[in-house]
Parts: structure tokens; sequence; C-alpha cells
């Protein structure tokens, strides 16, 4: 009688945080506000995600995972923080939606005439390329290059290319600073014994003084599903310590994971299983688990929770992939799982990606599924 008073407390208890989508929709419009600029590496906005984060932590109740929430770590990146014009024709252009410029681009100030090379791609002495895409994607470069590229959209520009006018300002930046931020609420009966929830949360930061990326599925909505789970666990501990890590340098290939792989905070033998939140802010066509057939029994446990209380409409089983952060873990024989959703908002990577327009059609579905997924775990 006791064990299923329990079990009703805890369903009412999992019930109630995961319908608090109010909390995390605010986190959400937080980190994808202009103040954040994208959490990247123009006008302080990973620095600002990072100290927003460690403040969010501090009021849940969380502990350090080590000696203190940030761990710091520094590596290369290509900036772009000052000007960023671009005339094609005499026709000035708007950055983000007209055109990007490659992440690796040195800075350039030039008018030139535009020689084709084909029907998309044009060239201008003496290190000036033009290509015309369908879609604009950015990303983050740890290097520069010796050509600019400048990236325009086919759908926005009909015209033929034919006189350039650009005035782009680039900077390099040998040693950024970043912090992985970690915490932990400790286990009941098995304190030794992780299990741990992931997200990163950089993004791309700005393309110029005047625009930014905000980033709301990639990955201000993992990040406010782990703050919303850590607040649940905080309230509700665990048999078992369960930690939460926000990675930095994601974007730029996975850099914050690997340093907090190569730097552990807590032994690897100790963790149970991980989960990685990346892209999780839609769901209407269901989600996938990256490592499901790495891990099959896991996935099979997932699964059966899942077909039981009918919080995804489909499953889907991928292999081992290096696309997030749990990665390298996985690479040092951790169990762990990297989930993401699909369907809604096919913005990606661009100025689109924004929490007006974000669902979170899953959310409370994708909360439960974990905690119930945890819960197994810990049997």
């Amino acid at each position: 009688m006791k064990r299923f008073g329990f079990f009703i407390f805890l369903f009412c208890a999992v019930n109630s945080f995961a319908q608090d989508s109010t909390y995390t929709r605010n986190i959400i419009n937080t980190l994808t506000s202009k103040a954040f600029w994208g959490r990247g590496y123009t006008k302080d906005g990973m620095k600002k995600a990072a100290d927003y984060i460690v403040d969010a932590y501090q009021k849940i109740g969380l502990s350090p995972m080590g000696t203190a929430y940030k761990q710091m770590f520094n590596f290369p990146v290509n900036t772009f923080p000052g000007k960023m014009e671009v005339s094609i024709n005499g026709k000035k252009l708007i950055p983000g939606e007209d055109f990007i410029i490659n992440n690796e681009s040195p800075g350039i100030k030039q008018i030139s005439k535009l020689t084709p090379v084909d029907s998309l791609n044009y060239r201008a002495t003496p290190s000036l390329q033009v290509l015309l895409k369908d879609k604009l994607t950015w990303s983050v470069a740890s290097e520069v290059g010796d050509v600019t590229t400048i990236q325009l959209n086919k759908k926005r520009f009909a015209a033929i290319p034919k006189e350039i006018s650009v005035d782009i300002e680039n900077k390099f930046i040998p040693n950024f600073q970043a912090a992985n931020i970690s915490g932990l609420v400790k286990g009941t009966k098995y304190p030794d014994s992780l299990l741990i929830i992931t997200a990163h949360y950089d993004h791309l930061g700005g393309m110029g003084a005047a625009t930014y990326f905000p980033g709301a599925n990639d990955n201000a909505a993992g990040v406010a599903t782990l703050l919303s789970l850590a607040k649940y666990y905080a309230a509700n501990p665990q048999p078992y310590s369960i930690g939460f890590i926000c990675f930095a340098g994601e974007e730029a290939g996975l850099l914050g994971s690997r340093y907090f792989v190569e730097n552990p905070l807590v032994s690897f033998g100790n963790i149970k299983f991980l989960i990685n939140l990346d892209l999780v802010g839609t769901g209407e066509t269901g989600m996938t688990v990256v490592n499901a057939t790495v891990y099959p029994k896991a996935f099979a446990q997932l699964n059966a929770i899942n077909n039981e209380h009918h919080y995804i409409s489909k499953i889907n089983s991928r292999g081992k992939a290096a696309n997030s952060d749990h990665y390298f873990f996985t690479e040092k024989g951790v169990p762990a799982f990297f989930i993401y959703t699909q369907g809604g908002p096919s913005a990606y990577h661009d100025i689109f990606d924004k929490p007006e327009t974000l669902p979170l059609t899953k959310y409370k579905d994708l909360f439960k599924l974990i905690v119930g997924f945890n819960q197994k775990l810990m049997e």
C-alpha cells in the first residue's frame, strides 16, 4: 500500500512539473533574446548565457559537480563583430535574410565586377566568391581562410549578380574563453551512482553588429528541458544522483563535451546512463534516439514505457553518430542516448529559429518519458 501511494505521489509530481511549461517558455524566451545575442562569440553572448544558467542552478538548488559550477576552457574562433555590408548590382542586402558570409572568411572591403564560374558561382579578384543557395545556413569556424565567400539566397535574389560592394569586418580570437556548466542533485540511497542529462547552451552568436541567430530549437529548448528536469529532481531526490551539464562549444565542433571527457569531474564508471538533449522543441512526427542500436536493451525499455503511456507517436532507432555531445562519452564506454524530436518548423542554423514559432509540441510528454526511463534505470 505504501509503495502504491509512492507511485501516486510520483505520478502527480511528474505531471505537475511537466505541465509547468511557463517556466520552460520563459527560459527559451530569455536565452533567445537580443541581450544574449545568439549565445555566441560577440557582445558577450555566451558568457551571459553561462551566467544565467549558473544562476538557474543556484535557484533550483543544484550543487556544483566539481569545486565550481563553471568548468573553464578556451578555443580559437573566427568572429564578425562589426560591419556586415553587402550590395549586389547596387541593391543593399539584408544580413541573414538575403545573404550570409561563410564562417571561416576573412574580412574584406571591396567593390568589384563579378565573373560567372557557372550559373550558381561567381568570383571577383583577388579573393572573393559569391554562391547562390536555396537555404542560408551558418556555422562556426576555428580558423580564418584565404577567401571571403558570400552566399546569396536564391529565393530573394533573382537577378544575375554582376557587381558587388562589400564591407565586412572579422576578428579572430585565438583563445576564446568558454565554460561548461555542471550541477548535481545528490542521490538518497546510492549517491555514487549517476544519471546525467546534458544539453549544449551555445549557438552561433551574431553575424555583424545588427544580426544574431536566436537558436530556439537549437538548443534553447534542450537547455530549458534540462533545467525543468533539474527543478523536478531537486524537489524529488532519487536513489541515484542526477547530474546536469550544459556544454559550450558544441557548434564549434563538440568542443565543450570533448573537454569535459578529457577533464572529467566525475568517474565515468559511476555514470549509469547519459541522456543528451538537442533539438527537442518539436515532436509532431516523433523523435529519434542516436545510439539506440548500440544499447538495444535500454532502447527496448524506453519503447516499453512509451508504448504503455503513448507519449511520442514514433521513436526512431539510429546507430552511433558523432553528431552531438553524447559522442565522446560513448567513446569512453558511458552508455548514452542522444534524443532529438522531429516535425514542425524547419528553421535550422538560420535567423528564423525563433521562440515565437517553436511549438514545444511534445515537451510535456518527452519530460514524462525521460523521468519514466530514468526511474526504470534505477530499479
